[in-house]
């Protein structure tokens, strides 16, 4: 495929992806309170909900994978555009704690497979070996998906109330996401440009381009090695969950951690706007620089960010809050793409998706149950339950360090 048509793919499928995050995991921050507060429950209850939203995506996210390793990207992602239509409308309409959490649950079947996970294997599917570059362009496209999300659900919440804000963002998913994702490009076979089938092995390797021997640097392991196989995607799967989890904490509290350590409420709500920035920055740094390291060393490095900065800001205090926050943000960037790149790197495109959807099942349900223990961990120790991310992020990084592929034979 040529390099303008992988460019066009990959702002087509950012984009698409902006409108899915902010409609979606970005929601409740906007709209949580005004939900609880008509519907007459807790705001906890709304959170609650989205948490069943995440556990129903880690169940289906193998599903939607082996659907992409057979059909390729487009079909799924264009099916998941109407799901998230069907469930904002559906919130919308809801009149108690049972349409609530009904809409919720149709949520999480859309996240499971229109979310991340799905993108990377649309792109693994389309460019194979070579999806790496693709992978971090759509994740610097998406990166801005809170700085467009909270403004709009606030605006269009301020305008029409929660309920218009629902169905204003599954209006977005038909008018803008539907045609997104319906121009993405069917399977192709570069020579011929017809429907292929799904890649397989190679008689004998070619000659990798140059934007491919990094990721080539480290050899992937045997077909035949299943031990070192599963060994490998446990440790994956291990790093993909507490980093998830620590992610999706500090999007639930950081403002709150901030506070705590001695940071006054103006300052925090400041500080914590900085995470943004610091992933781009830091995916701009993946797309160039970190490019022509292997994967692995890249989410070393990323991994090792939280933990840095959190015992900066436990010795420093209030002072080092931003230290803290670029810190977090930027190797929360990396960590991103690399749930895409290192399964990649490890086992090659056959069967990424469904391979990838069961390392990520971990992962969700981590993410689904982050705000509220890490809310109570602070409610309990106040900024020191900074140290149990910490220690998370020390045991995602002594992971990393233990994946050691042997050579293909």
């Amino acid at each position: 495929m040529r390099p303008s048509s992988q460019r066009w793919t990959v702002a087509r499928l950012g984009c698409a992806q902006t409108l899915a995050w902010a409609s979606t995991y970005y929601l409740p921050a906007m709209l949580a309170v005004p939900m609880a507060r008509d519907l007459g429950v807790a705001t906890s209850m709304v959170f609650a909900a989205f948490s069943l939203a995440l556990i129903v995506s880690a169940l289906l996210g193998p599903l939607a994978g082996r659907a992409i390793d057979r059909h390729g990207g487009r079909p799924v992602l264009v099916g998941t555009n109407l799901w998230f239509a069907a469930s904002l409308a559906g919130m919308g309409m809801a009149q108690g704690p049972v349409g609530l959490f009904a809409a919720w649950a149709l949520m999480g079947v859309a996240m499971g497979s229109g979310l991340y996970e799905a993108a990377f294997a649309t792109l693994v599917r389309l460019y194979g070996q070579g999806a790496r570059g693709a992978i971090t362009g759509i994740t610097l496209i998406a990166g801005f998906a809170s700085t467009v999300g909270w403004p709009l659900s606030a605006w269009m919440e301020l305008q029409w109330g929660w309920r218009g804000a629902c169905f204003g963002w599954a209006a977005l998913h038909l008018l803008v996401g539907l045609p997104l994702n319906g121009g993405l490009p069917g399977i192709e076979n570069a020579a011929t440009g017809q429907n292929a089938p799904a890649p397989a092995p190679a008689p004998a390797p070619a000659p990798a381009p140059a934007s491919e021997k990094a990721t080539q640097a480290l050899p992937t392991p045997a077909a035949s090695d299943a031990p070192h196989a599963l060994r490998t995607a446990v440790l994956l799967s291990f790093v993909f969950a507490v980093t998830w989890f620590t992610s999706t904490a500090m999007a639930a509290h950081l403002p709150r951690v901030l506070q705590a350590s001695g940071t006054s409420l103006q300052a925090a709500v400041a500080i914590a706007a900085l995470v943004g920035p610091a992933q781009v920055v830091a995916r701009l740094l993946e797309f160039g620089l970190l490019s022509r390291l292997h994967p692995l060393l890249s989410a070393q490095l990323a991994a090792a960010a939280h933990p840095v900065g959190a015992a900066i800001l436990m010795v420093v205090g209030a002072p080092a809050a931003a230290v803290f926050t670029v810190l977090h943000g930027a190797g929360n960037g990396i960590l991103t793409i690399a749930k895409g790149t290192l399964p990649l790197a490890f086992f090659g495109p056959a069967g990424y998706g469904e391979r990838q959807g069961l390392m990520m099942a971990p992962a969700r349900v981590a993410q689904a149950f982050a705000p509220l223990l890490f809310g109570l961990l602070i409610d309990g120790v106040g900024a020191a339950a900074l140290w149990v991310t910490s220690l998370l992020g020390v045991a995602a990084l002594a992971a990393l360090w233990m994946l050691r592929p042997v050579v293909r034979q």
